[in-house]
């Protein structure tokens, strides 16, 4: 009888996460998954998932997490999926830097907090995935994403560093640079645009009302948008496949853009970026 694999799966409340939690439950996984706030633990746990608190920009609760999934489990954890974010959306100029901070400590530092507690443990095993769920926008920039685009370059450049440094340790790296899907993203982006940003008194006001339109669903939807069901399609195969892929694009807007990036000349290139809503 096969052993049974174990997955810690983080931001597990709704879209990317909450899908993936119950697909690898139903693949035969045994599936820790993580929620910030305590209302959300208890749909999961009704489909059999164990359901933890972990917020990335709190340490405590990732070394809590960790602590806990080792002791239930005897000390393995097989693969970890790093899932959980959010994007603050603003110009440059209107972020302060304790937003962008605040942006950092949740998209990537405590990404690398939960996964370099992780890797000994992998490491003893002589076997693990590590999967980070990056984005379209950690290899091609867009206007009013600054935050969230600096984030993914810098995960971006975190994980493949990590990639070749564990290689012949059985631990695999992987990226997945989702281009639009379907979740509630965008719905918690528009809140920290609210937040963080003063919309009328910027230069870029007339570019926020269009941007507003985009994000509360009253303009233009893409035709390209996938559901997260695109994103557990690669996510099983840089968790099963014998050497799993450094990085995995999922969407044809994703990519497309880096087709672009790659044969246009740069200026060209960013012009056409420039023109994107």
């Amino acid at each position: 009888m096969t052993e049974q694999r174990i997955i810690l799966v983080t931001g597990c409340s709704s879209g990317i996460g909450a899908y993936c939690a119950r697909a690898l439950k139903a693949d035969g996984w045994r599936v820790f998954a993580t929620v910030r706030k305590e209302a959300d633990l208890a749909p999961l746990e009704a489909d059999g998932i164990e359901a933890l608190l972990l917020d990335y920009s709190k340490p405590e609760t990732i070394s809590t997490t960790v602590a806990t999934v080792r002791e239930r489990t005897g000390d393995r954890i097989d693969a970890l999926f790093n899932n959980g974010a959010y994007g603050q959306t603003g110009a440059v100029e209107d972020l302060t830097t304790d937003v962008l901070r605040e942006q950092f400590e949740t998209n990537f530092f405590g990404w690398h907090e939960l996964t370099r507690q992780i890797i000994p443990l992998m490491r003893r095993q002589g076997h693990g995935r590590i999967v980070n769920c990056s984005s379209i926008l950690g290899l091609i920039p867009y206007r009013f994403r600054g935050a969230y685009t600096a984030s993914k370059f810098a995960l971006e450049g975190l994980t493949i560093t990590l990639r070749m440094e564990l290689q012949d340790s059985g631990v695999h790296v992987s990226l997945i640079e989702p281009g639009p899907i379907a979740t509630r993203f965008t719905a918690n982006a528009l809140a920290k645009i609210h937040e963080h940003i003063d919309l009328e008194g910027s230069a870029h006001a007339v570019e926020y009302r269009r941007q507003l339109r985009r994000l509360d669903g009253s303009g233009p939807i893409s035709k390209h948008k996938l559901g997260p069901e695109a994103v557990y399609d690669v996510l099983k195969s840089a968790l099963n496949v014998k050497n799993p892929r450094p990085h995995y694009l999922v969407t044809t807007p994703a990519k497309q853009g880096v087709l672009l990036k790659r044969l246009l000349p740069a200026n060209l290139f960013y012009r056409l970026m420039r023109r994107l809503d």
